[in-house]
C-alpha cells in the first residue's frame, strides 16, 4: 500500500471522525438515558442543525467541555483508517475493516466516557460487517463467509457466557458478532488471536488503572480493547 493511499485514508478518517463527533456526544450518557442534544453545562441546543460539533470539544456558547477532547475523535479515526489502509486489504473485505473501524472508534469513545456500547452503533456495526463480507463472497474475494458467520456465533456465545459468570457488559456481547465475523473471514487462528489480543490489552488497561489508584473506583471499559485487538489482528493478516 502506497504512502499516498495511507495518507488519503487518514484524511478520510479525520472527516469521518468529525461526522462521528455528534454521535459520540449524543450517546455518551449513562443508562437509562438514550441520548442528549443540549450542552450539559448551559442547556444550549447543539444538535438542532446538521452541522458537526466544534472540533475544540467546547460548547460554542459557554465553552464547557462537550464529549471527546479537542480533535480526539478526528485523530483517532484518522489513525484507525490509516492502519487499515497500511494493512493492504482491498475490495469488500477492506470496506468491512473500515466499517468496523468507523463504528468501533465511536463506540470506544462512548465506552470510555460512560461504560456503555449503545445499540444505535453495535447493531449497524454487526449488520454492516456481515453485509460487506457477503458482498466479498459474491465478488469472489478470498475468505469464508461460512467461517465468518460461525466465528460470530462462537465469539458471541463466549461473551454471553462471560456476561453471565463474570459480569461482562451486554454491550460487549452485542459487539461480539462484528468482531467475530471480521476475524473469522480470514481464519480460525485470527479469531483466536484477535479475541485473545482484546483480553490481553484489557488486562494491561486494568493494571494501569490499578496503578493509577483509580482501579477500585472506576469500571474498566472493555469495548476499546475488543476493537483494537480485532482490528490489529485482521489488519496484520490482510
Amino acid at each position: 500500500m502506497s504512502a499516498l493511499s495511507v495518507a488519503l485514508s487518514a484524511v478520510l478518517g479525520v472527516l469521518v471522525g468529525a461526522a462521528a463527533r455528534p454521535v459520540v456526544f449524543a450517546r455518551s450518557v449513562p443508562s437509562p438515558a438514550s441520548s442528549r442534544s443540549r450542552c450539559p453545562h448551559c442547556g444550549h441546543t447543539l444538535l438542532d442543525r446538521p452541522r458537526p460539533l466544534p472540533v475544540s470539544g467546547r460548547c460554542p456558547k459557554c465553552a464547557g467541555r462537550l464529549g471527546p477532547a479537542a480533535l480526539s475523535a478526528e485523530m483517532s479515526m484518522g489513525a484507525a483508517f490509516a492502519a487499515v489502509a497500511a494493512g493492504g486489504a482491498t475490495g469488500w473485505f477492506a470496506a468491512a475493516q473500515y466499517w468496523l473501524a468507523a463504528c468501533g472508534v465511536a463506540l470506544a469513545m462512548i465506552d470510555l466516557a460512560v461504560q456503555r456500547l449503545p445499540d444505535v452503533l453495535t447493531v449497524p456495526a454487526c449488520a454492516g460487517t456481515l453485509v460487506l463480507l457477503t458482498a466479498a463472497t459474491v465478488a469472489g474475494e478470498p475468505g469464508s463467509l461460512g467461517r465468518a458467520a460461525a466465528a460470530a456465533a462462537v465469539v458471541t456465545a463466549s461473551f454471553l457466557l462471560l456476561s453471565l459468570v463474570a459480569g461482562m457488559g451486554l454491550g460487549d456481547v452485542k459487539l461480539a458478532p462484528a468482531i467475530g465475523a471480521l476475524l473469522g473471514w480470514t481464519s480460525w487462528k485470527s479469531v483466536l488471536w484477535g479475541t485473545v489480543a482484546g483480553f490481553l490489552l484489557g488486562l494491561v488497561g486494568a493494571v494501569l488503572l490499578l496503578a493509577s489508584g483509580r482501579g477500585r473506583r472506576s469500571q474498566l471499559a472493555f469495548g476499546p480493547f475488543m476493537v483494537i485487538g480485532a482490528l490489529a489482528v485482521t489488519v496484520a493478516v490482510s
